[in-house]
């Protein structure tokens, strides 16, 4: 009789420990997949944060390079034009008035040494 006793309660100490087990093992891969859910959402955030630094860099250069493009191309239409004007009408005699260090035709170059 005291067999037939012991037999369900050691099956209820077994189902209890059982139970206990896997509770643990559950609690375990929860915990798992939650530190592993927060390593990806903190390396996406990591990366955000890495990508918009470098979209800000980008874009502060951008505008460096934009001004000085800008200031270029200020500098070609000017030189542009100022080429242009030497091939109308008077446009030789301007360039030579431009050009002082040029010799005019009746003068001698004097070198001093």
């Amino acid at each position: 009789m005291q067999k037939a006793l012991s037999e369900p309660s050691d099956a209820a100490s077994r189902a209890a420990l059982l139970q206990r087990q896997n509770d643990r093992r559950e609690m375990f891969c929860s915990f798992l997949a939650l530190s592993v859910k927060l390593g990806l959402t903190l390396l996406g955030v990591v990366s955000l944060v890495r990508l918009s630094m470098a979209y800000q860099e980008r874009l502060e250069r951008h505008g460096e390079m934009a001004a000085v493009v800008e200031v270029e191309t200020s500098k070609l239409r000017s030189l542009q034009r100022r080429f242009d004007a030497f091939f109308t009408m008077g446009g030789d005699q301007r360039l030579m008035d431009e050009q002082d260090q040029w010799i005019a035709p009746n003068r001698l170059r004097v070198i001093w040494r």
